[in-house]
């Protein structure tokens, strides 16, 4: 029996709110109070001061991208054609004749010009290397010609090398396969101790056969929790239960596709994008749909009789709609409460009214969202506005509006379509383009805790009590703010919103079911 005493901090608990220091006990926690009244310890660890808070969550992450994206060519910076054109250059002297240039985060809506470069460009400029550059919503990518001729015949092929669709996921299956086993496991290696070291000790990665392979995913399931984050996997297939099963997956869920995304156009609305394209051949003006509502009612009765968890990826109201009509379908087999008690999930849910939200709630639906969406894309004057209007934009990403009627809400980060950035994702939940949808910082910051843990079926985490895993994070909180949440507090009050300058804390250390997975004072 190992006891190790954490004192001198603050302890963000709801049983004690004055406690300042905690005592773990072969992984959980078994005491909290003042330093003072603190029982002997093998090992005491002091705080100095710091702020403990239960670990954060990531509900929706691309490990393997997230790693390649941090160690290759990051386009996030571009403001135009010419300015990507110059990094894939830059990017393409340091490779091989023969090799791949992976990019990943360009995104057109932020360019005065939002002229794309074609697929001969991206020759010149790579030398005659393959290229694929994935858009910052990871649903399209510009290619070259030798590798965008690979999505010939398929739906979302384009001669100009922009790809979506069916093409585009056979043309990233090539470009991926030029990743070799080492530089792959390296990349999750990278991806999970960017997540320990911002106090992230759980994410729930979603894979899938049009995302990423069963090789990828078993390689993470093995690395989970050896000095690192815990993965939880989700695997995209339709009618892929016993897949995810096999594999080790929580769930036939995650990125299981109803829909596209709004800045490749092909998430399904409802009503035409604003800026759909009129060229003959152009994407349709209302996006796409990749699944019935029949489809999904059965691949949700296929995870039950399985026992995983169901989900699907829906953006656009339209795609949600169809993915509501499936589970309402599927609740007429199963019955409403055994539905409920599945817990199934859907992600990002950005284009939703009050009928569906009150649909999710019927039908215990995890919503796991992305709150730096509306923070990077939400507005009058953003991408959003410029797919869809200023009005439906400001309509979209309801998470207050959710929260307040009992959805059961997990925050993500789709990272690396955003970063993996928890206390920023709890700052743009509480300070929402759109006042009628802001969060409490207190609602926001659980649903970035507690709410993954609770989604992935791990009820025991997430809240510093006794008989919980111990598994927190140690912040450093920025001088003049304090507090329970220092996110409450803002140094200039003028200044908050979704763009808030404030510094946020910072990690010191992350603690797993007792174990350390990050410790700041460590090389």
């Amino acid at each position: 029996m190992t006891r190790v005493l954490y004192r001198g901090g603050r302890i963000h608990s709801p049983t004690d709110p004055h406690a300042t220091a905690l005592l773990t006990t072969d992984g959980v926690v078994t005491w909290l109070g003042p330093d003072a009244d603190a029982p002997p310890a093998d090992r005491t660890v002091p705080l100095d001061g710091c702020l403990v808070t239960p670990a954060f969550v990531d509900a929706h992450v691309h490990l393997t991208q997230t790693g390649l994206a941090a160690t290759g060519l990051d386009l996030s910076s571009a403001r135009s054609a010419e300015d990507l054109l110059g990094a894939v250059a830059a990017a393409a002297r340091d490779l091989p004749s023969d090799a791949v240039v992976l990019g990943h985060g360009w995104d057109e809506s932020t360019w005065a010009d939002p002229s794309l470069p074609d697929a001969a460009a991206l020759d010149r400029a790579a030398g005659g290397r393959m290229v694929y550059l994935s858009q910052a919503s990871m649903h399209s990518a510009l290619c070259s010609a030798a590798l965008a001729s690979t999505g010939t015949g398929h739906p979302g092929y384009h001669p100009s090398g922009w790809l979506r669709q069916e093409a585009h996921h056979v043309v990233r299956a090539r470009a991926f396969a030029s990743v070799g086993p080492a530089q792959r496991r390296a990349a999750q290696r990278a991806a999970l101790r960017r997540a320990a070291s911002l106090g992230i000790a759980a994410v729930h990665e979603c894979a899938g056969p049009g995302t990423s392979s069963e090789d990828d995913l078993l390689g993470l399931l093995t690395l989970a929790g050896d000095q690192a984050p815990e993965v939880y996997g989700y695997w995209g297939e339709l009618m892929g239960a016993r897949k995810a099963k096999e594999l080790g997956a929580a769930g036939a869920a995650g990125d299981l596709c109803a829909d596209g995304a709004l800045g490749a156009r092909t998430a399904h609305l409802r009503e035409p994008y604003r800026d759909a394209p009129a060229a003959p051949g152009a994407e349709p003006a209302h996006g796409h749909a990749y699944l019935t509502s029949e489809q999904v009612r059965d691949h949700v009765l296929d995870c039950y009789e399985v026992g995983v968890q169901a989900g699907f990826h829906a953006i656009g109201d339209a795609a949600i709609a169809t993915v509501l009509a499936g589970f309402a379908a599927a609740a007429e087999k199963l019955g409403r409460e055994r539905l409920r008690a599945a817990r199934p999930r859907v992600e990002h849910l950005e284009l939703l009214d009050s009928g569906m939200i009150a649909a999710l709630v019927t039908y215990g639906i995890v919503a796991s969202v992305q709150p730096a969406f509306d923070r990077l894309w939400g507005g009058e004057h953003r991408m959003y506005a410029q797919r869809l209007g200023a009005d439906r934009a400001l309509a979209a990403n309801p998470f207050g509006a959710m929260h307040a009627v009992g959805v059961s809400l997990a925050f993500g980060s789709d990272s690396p379509v955003t970063p993996m950035d928890p206390w920023g994702s709890v700052r743009a939940a509480m300070w929402h383009h759109n006042p009628a949808y802001r969060m409490s910082a207190r609602a926001a910051f659980a649903a970035h805790t507690r709410g993954g843990w609770r989604a992935a079926g791990q009820e025991q985490h997430g809240a510093l009590v006794p008989g919980a895993p111990a598994t927190f994070a140690v912040w450093h909180t920025p001088a003049g703010l304090d507090g329970t949440l220092p996110v409450l507090l803002a140094a200039d009050p003028q200044a908050r919103g979704p763009h808030d300058p404030t510094p946020l804390p910072v990690c010191r250390r992350t603690v797993l079911r007792g174990q350390t997975i990050f410790d700041a004072e460590q090389p």
